[in-house]
């Protein structure tokens, strides 16, 4: 990442991965039919959700994972022209490969 972003508690900063412009059968998507990726890359991580004991529990997630996330989760924010996402360590479904 170019800047120096650093989310606080169990946040995440998503970067969506590029949506396909092909479908399966090989014809082209027009931008205006492609919905948003819900897969993106991990580009920072927060130090981990606090919990009632006061303890810190580490995110189950690092810098480079590839993961699922909700259609409509997180809040996008953009910097230096590029688009990320904020998340919940909670708003992730799964970790991809």
């Amino acid at each position: 990442m170019s800047t120096n972003l650093k989310p606080l508690f169990d946040r995440i900063v998503i970067k969506r991965l590029e949506a396909e412009t092909r479908s399966a059968g090989g014809i082209y998507i027009p931008d205006a039919a492609t919905e948003k990726p819900i897969q993106g890359e991990v580009v920072a991580v927060g130090p981990g959700k606090t919990l009632d004991n006061g303890s810190l529990r580490a995110p189950s997630v690092k810098i480079g994972d590839k993961v699922l996330f909700g259609k409509y989760s997180g809040t996008e924010v953009k910097i230096d022209g590029t688009e990320y996402l904020v998340v919940k360590e909670e708003d992730l479904f799964a970790i991809v490969g």
